[in-house]
């Protein structure tokens, strides 16, 4: 029963709960009476939701309105619709408007809708003061009451035939602006009126104007007379007074100036009237002005006075303005039409005008120390003019130029640039500097003490004189230096290495090394070095020759090495030679001794063991055997008494003929090196005196070379025939 009455009230929830379904079709929002209207007219917004319900029931809706994103209305009904209404609108109330619609937990909103109302309320203007004095400011409030902010405020002053000024005020947060505008000299019945404004989509929503408000000028004082006495057309040298006057309401903080081209000349403070005197000078025309202040305000008057010239300016004249030392200078004073002043001569100084003398004329004998620029004056009636200034220049004569190689020793290097530096120890500037190369000009310098030239084209065969004249404006015209003779150096060209022997040399021999050069200017430094382990210098010299001889007298097992020769003169050029290998070997009569050292021990062992074999023989065949062994002794005795005319007949048999071989294969071999050496050695000095010129001398060394080698040469065969003889 229980169960049957559940299963019945859940069909019945089941029932009711399909019953109140519903959705959102559509969510409207309109305006009325359109969404364009015209400020103060009513206007109302209406939100609409279009649902659909699955039987007829209750359902309330929340029903919300946004302007520009920000709420303006909100209500609950059962309603399907809403309204928000604006009884009077303004231009604050444009803009974008959109509903929202919440229902049982559903919500749906409207599309934007723009709404423009047009136009503003006419502002309201009042003014603090209805009446004011010159220099004062009136104070306006402009206010647009029922709009809302941000607004735009305009300001205008109008005044009778004249363009009207105007005022820009933003106020973000307040519908009203204050402005201050000031009271000019010459305003009387001014006008105010303003007008407001609101950006709309980046356009300006303007208001109507405001009411026009009227503000009365009064003036604080008059405008001032200002007057020259006796007038305003004077001469030089008469006293001239200025007098300005004014009528003030009121004597506090009143102020007179006059000036005359923005340079004050006088004022004074709290007084009606302003006088100055002066005696005229051409510089005293003009325009001068005369200007009254009082606070704010200000009034000016202006008066041209022309002052008519007394006389002209004086004129200075020199007899000469270029001229020598201790020569005689005259100056002379004077005025057009004029002879009545008291005239002065002056040098211009930087500490202040040098007076010279109190007259017309001034003579005097001139020094270098006297050039400067020179002026007179002229006094008439107390008025004092000032010549133009005149420039004298004393010149002393030029000494004798002395030109020199900047940096010491006149030398070149061939292909390097020549700097010459030509100078006068005295002179007045500006001096001209002339350079010869020979006899042809090479540049023309003008400068105050001295003037380098660059020659840049150096050659081997150039005309090495040079010379420099100096002159400038005193009479006595050109110096000439001293000719210079510039010598040029020829860098270090292919250096080479010779020797004799060459390639191998015995030990204790002598040995001559020869290193030259192709070109190259005297004297030359030439230096020979031995490279084994490290380098060693083993001999230098410098020589007024393109060759240098080194003898070493015996070499020895520790000079084998490679040889090489540097050559450099004042080029500062080191030149470096190809390196060439000398290999130390043994002598001839060092190898026999070797040999002999070695032989003698061998010859004596065999003879020892000869004579123990021959010893024991002996024992074994007994006594029987004696006279035998007698007689092979004293055959053994005669033989070897014949064999000592020859050393080493105690080796026989095939041992002896193959060393021997090798011994004669060997001495043969050394003939032969020696004979090349000695061709290849005589080939070098033949071609190095054929390419190279031989200084006086030279020659005679060179043929004691060959001697010296073929004389070696032959020792040497001897020496290996000899020992060949011997074996």
């Amino acid at each position: 029963m229980y169960l049957a009455l559940l299963v019945i009230f859940l069909q019945c929830s089941e029932l009711s709960a399909q019953e109140r379904v519903f959705t959102f079709n559509t969510v409207e929002i309109q305006v009325k009476p359109s969404v364009k209207v015209k400020n103060g007219a009513p206007m109302s917004i209406v939100c609409h939701a279009d649902i659909s319900k699955s039987t007829d029931f209750q359902l309330k809706h929340n029903f919300t309105i946004f302007k520009n994103g920000k709420l303006v209305f909100m209500t609950v009904t059962d309603k399907g619709d809403a309204q928000y209404d604006i009884p009077a609108t303004r231009s604050s109330d444009t803009g974008d408007y959109e509903c929202t619609v919440e229902a049982g937990r559903k919500t749906k909103s409207s599309n934007s809708l723009h709404v423009r109302v047009t136009g503003m309320t006419k502002p309201i203007l009042t003014a603090e003061k209805k009446e004011v004095l010159e220099g004062e400011v009136v104070k306006l409030r402009c206010e647009l009451p029922e709009e809302e902010p941000p607004l735009h405020f305009f300001f205008q002053k109008i005044k009778m035939n004249s363009t009207p000024k105007e005022k820009h005020v933003f106020e973000p947060y307040r519908n009203f602006s204050v402005v201050e505008f000031s009271v000019e000299e010459g305003d009387n019945i001014l006008q105010f009126d303003c007008f407001g404004g609101r950006n709309v989509n980046l356009e300006l929503e303007k208001s109507e104007h405001s009411n026009k408000t009227l503000v009365t000028v009064r003036e604080p004082f008059i405008k001032p007379t200002l007057s020259a006495k006796p007038s305003s057309n004077i001469t030089e040298g008469d006293r001239i007074q200025f007098e300005c006057l004014t009528v003030v309401a009121r004597m506090r903080d009143i102020e007179i100036i006059l000036q005359k081209n923005r340079t004050i000349l006088k004022s004074v403070r709290d007084e009606k009237h302003l006088k100055y005197s002066t005696v005229a000078t051409l510089e005293d025309s003009g325009e001068y002005l005369c200007k009254v202040e009082q606070g704010r305000a200000s009034k000016t008057t202006k008066l041209n006075v022309v002052v008519s010239e007394l006389f002209p300016k004086p004129i200075l004249v020199a007899s000469m303005k270029n001229l020598d030392e201790n020569k005689e200078l005259t100056f002379s004073c004077s005025i057009n039409g004029f002879r009545k002043a008291n005239f002065s001569v002056f040098r211009k100084n930087s500490n202040g005008d040098l007076w010279l003398k109190n007259s017309r004329n001034l003579t005097m004998r001139v020094s270098v120390n006297d050039t400067g620029s020179y002026f007179c004056k002229a006094e008439v009636k107390g008025i004092v003019k000032e010549s133009k200034p005149v420039g004298i220049n004393v010149f002393a004569p030029v000494s004798k130029p002395t030109l020199s190689v900047l940096g010491g020793l006149p030398e070149v290097v061939l292909g390097k640039t020549l700097q010459l530096v030509c100078r006068s120890a005295t002179g007045t500037p500006p001096i001209t500097f002339t350079f010869y190369k020979g006899n042809e000009v090479k540049e023309i310098v003008i400068n105050d003490t001295y003037a380098t030239f660059l020659d840049e084209n150096i050659r081997q065969d150039d005309k090495r004189g040079y010379k420099c004249e100096t002159k400038n404006n005193h009479s006595s015209g050109m110096k000439t230096s001293n000719i210079l003779n510039v010598t040029v150096i020829v860098p270090i060209r292919n250096a080479s290495l010779g020797s004799i022997p060459y390639g191998e040399v015995e030990d204790g021999s002598e040995t001559t090394f020869l290193c030259s050069v192709k070109e190259g200017s005297w004297p030359i430094h030439f230096r020979f070095f031995r490279k084994s382990d490290h380098e060693v210098l083993m001999f230098e010299k410098s020589e007024n020759a393109d060759r240098v001889m080194w003898h070493k007298e015996a070499m020895s097992r520790q000079d084998t090495g490679t040889y090489y020769c540097m050559a450099s003169n004042r080029a500062n050029v080191d030149v470096k030679s190809q390196p060439i290998t000398i290999s130390v070997i043994l002598a001839s009569w060092q190898k026999g001794i070797i040999a002999a050292f070695v032989l003698l021990p061998l010859a004596g062992a065999a003879a020892l063991t000869l004579w123990w074999f021959l010893c024991k023989k002996k024992k074994a065949k007994g006594p029987s055997l004696e006279m035998s062994g007698s007689a092979l002794a004293t055959n053994l005795k005669s033989e070897k008494l014949a064999g000592q005319h020859n050393d080493g007949d105690y080796y026989s048999g095939s041992g002896y003929i193959e060393d021997s071989e090798n011994h004669m294969k060997a001495t043969d071999e050394s003939k032969a090196k020696v004979q090349d050496s000695a061709s290849r050695n005589a080939n070098f000095l033949s071609s190095f005196m054929q390419r190279a010129p031989v200084q006086k001398g030279t020659e005679t060394l060179y043929s004691e070379i060959r001697k010296a080698n073929n004389d070696s040469v032959e020792n040497r065969h001897s020496r290996i025939q000899g020992h060949l003889d011997t074996t």
